[in-house]
C-alpha cells in the first residue's frame, strides 16, 4: 500500500447486512495515508452512503484528529444543540454522546433539527467494547420509500417539531448546548437560528423548533428522510425513565420530545413504526480497535447498539451544511 498512488484503493468488500469494508495495510503515517487517499476515501462514500476503514489502527486522540482533519479537508464544526454531553478533546473533536450503555440509540441523523449540520460524520473507534456496541447505519432514501405514504406525505407538509427542557440534572445542560451560559447569547443563537425559547421559573430553558422531515441531497438530489423524529420521541425512551422523567418533570418538561409539525403529538405506534422500518434497513458491523468510519449524514441515518466493556469511539461533525441547500420539503422559519 505504501506504493500506490494517491488515488488507488483495494476492493471495496460489500455484504449484505453490513456497511462496505475496506481493509488496508499502510505503512508510516496514517495520517499522510488519509490526505493522499482523501479523493477516494470520499468518492466511496458518496458512492456506497458510508465506509468503514479498517487497519488505520488509531490508537490516540492526536493521530485521530489528524486523519479527520486531512479527510475533511479542516471543516470541522463545533457541536451545538446536542442532546446529550460529550467530551471534548479539541476543536472539532469530540468523544461519542454520553448514552447509557445498557440502551440503544435509535437511529437519527446528526443535527437535523440545526439550520447548520455535517454533511459528512468521522468516528474513529480507539478502544472496542466486549460486546455489542456497533456504530449501527440505515438508508435514508431507502427508510423514506419503506415508511408508511400517508405518514410520509404528512411529515412532508407539515415538518416536525422538536422541544427540549435544559436544566443541569439530565441531558445537555444550556452551556454545554449553546456553549455559554450567558442568556443574552443564548437567546441571540435561539433567534438566529428559528428557535421559540422561554426561560422558566426555576432557570430551567424550554425550546421549541420546527423543522423539516425530508430534505434533498445536495450533492445528488435524492429525498431523503432527514430528522430526529422517532429517536428524540418520548416513546422511545425506556418505559421506566419515561416513568420517572414525567413524574419529576411533568409531561411538558422532559428534555426532548417530538410532534407533527402543526403541533400534534405522536403516538406510539408511529414511534414504533418509524423504528421498524430503520431495524429492517439497519447495516451493522461490531467495532474493532483502530477502525475509521466515514458516514453521509444527510444520506444516511446512524444509532449505536448497547455494549459490555469499556468503549471509546471519536467523532467529529465535517463539511457544514445549511438546510436551505437542501430543498427542505417545510418552510422551516413557518410558525406551527
Amino acid at each position: 500500500m505504501s506504493h500506490a498512488s494517491p488515488t488507488y484503493l483495494p476492493d471495496i468488500e460489500p455484504a449484505p447486512g453490513r456497511p462496505p469494508l475496506l481493509q488496508i495495510e499502510p505503512d508510516g503515517d496514517v495520517a499522510a495515508w488519509a490526505a493522499g487517499h482523501r479523493g477516494a476515501l470520499r468518492a466511496a462514500v458518496a458512492e456506497h452512503g458510508s465506509l468503514l476503514v479498517r487497519g488505520l489502527g488509531l490508537d490516540g486522540p492526536g493521530v485521530t484528529e489528524e486523519v479527520f482533519r486531512r479527510l475533511s479537508g479542516g471543516r470541522l464544526m463545533a457541536d451545538r444543540e446536542p442532546f446529550a454531553p460529550r467530551r471534548s478533546y479539541s476543536d472539532g473533536v469530540y468523544s461519542s454522546s454520553k448514552w447509557p450503555p445498557n440502551q440503544q440509540m435509535c437511529m437519527h441523523h446528526e443535527l437535523s433539527y440545526a439550520l447548520d449540520f455535517p454533511g459528512l460524520l468521522l468516528f474513529a473507534c480507539l478502544v472496542a467494547p466486549e460486546a455489542g456496541g456497533a456504530t449501527a447505519l440505515a438508508d435514508g432514501p431507502a427508510v423514506l420509500q419503506a415508511l408508511p405514504a400517508g405518514l410520509v406525505e404528512r411529515f412532508e407538509r407539515e415538518g416536525w417539531l422538536l422541544t427540549r427542557t435544559y436544566n443541569d440534572e439530565i441531558g445537555a445542560s444550556v452551556a454545554e448546548a449553546f456553549g455559554t451560559e450567558d442568556r443574552a447569547e443564548v437567546e441571540r443563537y435561539c433567534r438566529a437560528n428559528a428557535i421559540e425559547f422561554a426561560w422558566q421559573d426555576d432557570g430551567s430553558l424550554r425550546t421549541r423548533q420546527h423543522r423539516s422531515a425530508v430534505v434533498h441531497h445536495p450533492v445528488t438530489g435524492r429525498r431523503c428522510w432527514f430528522n430526529q423524529i422517532a429517536f428524540l420521541n418520548e416513546w422511545t425512551m425506556d418505559p421506566e425513565v419515561h416513568e420517572y422523567l414525567v413524574d419529576v418533570y411533568g409531561p411538558d418538561g422532559l428534555p426532548f420530545n417530538t410532534r407533527f409539525g402543526g403541533g400534534d403529538p405522536l403516538d406510539e405506534d408511529i414511534v414504533r413504526a418509524i423504528n421498524e422500518v430503520y431495524e429492517a434497513h439497519t447495516r451493522r458491523t461490531p467495532w474493532h480497535s483502530g477502525d475509521l468510519l466515514l458516514v453521509d449524514n444527510i444520506r444516511t441515518a446512524h444509532g449505536r447498539e448497547p455494549f459490555d466493556g469499556p468503549r471509546e469511539v471519536l467523532a467529529a461533525l465535517g463539511d457544514p451544511v445549511r438546510l436551505t441547500d437542501c430543498a427542505p420539503a417545510t418552510d422551516v422559519r413557518t410558525a406551527a
